[in-house]
């Protein structure tokens, strides 16, 4: 009997296949720096000012994707579905560049310039990225979605350290 035989005779059911365990988080950093919690969430208000609702959430989830945060991940999906998205234009964004076609050309500009600002390692965010960013949105918009990618990316450091929990969120729950 090969592998795929003895697999697909065997039931597996959520009801008969325990999930892993669930981690607990490593600390509860809103708990022991409450001011730095309300100062990050003020800076992400001020950021989200402006910037589509909707373009943000694709933002946040495919920065969330890059830096494997878990919590992130799980909070912005949830609010993107609820704010309208499809699930499959969510589930295309991690391989956007092979599924153009499912974004606007502000989207990819915009998921261009999210993967520049997230993955610093090759030292710089390219002039075209930049550019190209800078022919859809007017600088105030810009400014505020640079400043909405740089806010994800210190949300999803604190969720990646502190190993912040996913599954519990509820859609606009922080909102």
């Amino acid at each position: 009997m090969t592998t795929a035989q003895t697999t697909q005779t065997i039931p597996t059911t959520p009801a008969t296949t325990p999930y892993a365990a669930e981690e607990a988080p490593r600390l509860q950093w809103t708990k022991f720096a409450p001011e730095v919690y309300k100062a990050m969430v003020r800076l992400d208000a001020a950021a989200r000012d402006g910037v589509d609702p909707v373009l943000l959430e694709l933002v946040k989830i495919r920065a969330s994707q890059l830096n494997h945060c878990a919590f992130c991940l799980d909070m912005h999906t949830k609010d993107a579905l609820a704010a309208g998205e499809s699930v499959e234009r969510i589930v295309q964004l991690s391989a956007w560049e092979e599924s153009r076609h499912f974004y606007t050309e502000k989207e990819l500009a915009a998921l261009a310039l999210t993967e520049a600002v997230t993955v610093l390692t090759d030292g710089f965010v390219p002039d075209e990225v930049f550019e190209t960013a800078a022919r859809h949105f007017d600088e105030a918009e810009l400014t505020r979605l640079i400043a909405a990618i740089t806010v994800i990316n210190a949300w999803n450091r604190f969720g990646v350290a502190c190993r912040l929990t996913p599954g519990h969120y509820t859609a606009g729950q922080h909102k």
